[in-house]
Order: structure tokens, then C-alpha cells, then sequence
């Protein structure tokens, strides 16, 4: 593997999480309000969500590039153990 190429998908990775931690406190900030407006939480619920599922599919792919795209996934998780 390419250091330099894996600590660029750690920085990605590590921004990634903020973002989505961010994004989930600004939901449940958006929650207390009681003068919230309602649907504006529910779209904010649903960019979160979408955010979260889409930033997990792109860092798992990104996670097998680093690795150099091996034939198989479970070749990543022997090199983690090992």
C-alpha cells in the first residue's frame, strides 16, 4: 500500500465522520427549537441519513483503493490483522 495514498483516505475518512457528527448534532439542534419548523427537521433527518449512507459506500470504496485494490476484500482484513 501507498502511505501517502492511505493518509489521504484517513483525512478523508476522519473529515467524513465530522461532517456526519456535525450534521447529526445540527438535527438534534433543530429538535429543541420549539418554534422548529417541522418539515425543515424532516429534510435535515433525511440529508443526515443520505449523507451517512453515501459517505459509508464511498469510504469502503476508497478503503479498497488505498489498499491497493486487492482480489478480495478479506485481503484488507488480513493485512489489518497482521
Amino acid at each position: 500500500m501507498n502511505e501517502h495514498i492511505m493518509q489521504a483516505y484517513q483525512a478523508v475518512e476522519q473529515a467524513m465522520q465530522n461532517y456526519n457528527t456535525v450534521l447529526a448534532e445540527h438535527v438534534t439542534a433543530l429538535r429543541a427549537e420549539e418554534a422548529g419548523d417541522v418539515s425543515k427537521v424532516e429534510r435535515m433527518i433525511a440529508g443526515t441519513k443520505a449523507m451517512q449512507d453515501s459517505s459509508g459506500i464511498y469510504l469502503s470504496y476508497a478503503k479498497f483503493v488505498a489498499y491497493g485494490m486487492p482480489e478480495s476484500e478479506d485481503l484488507i482484513e488480513e493485512e489489518l490483522q497482521g
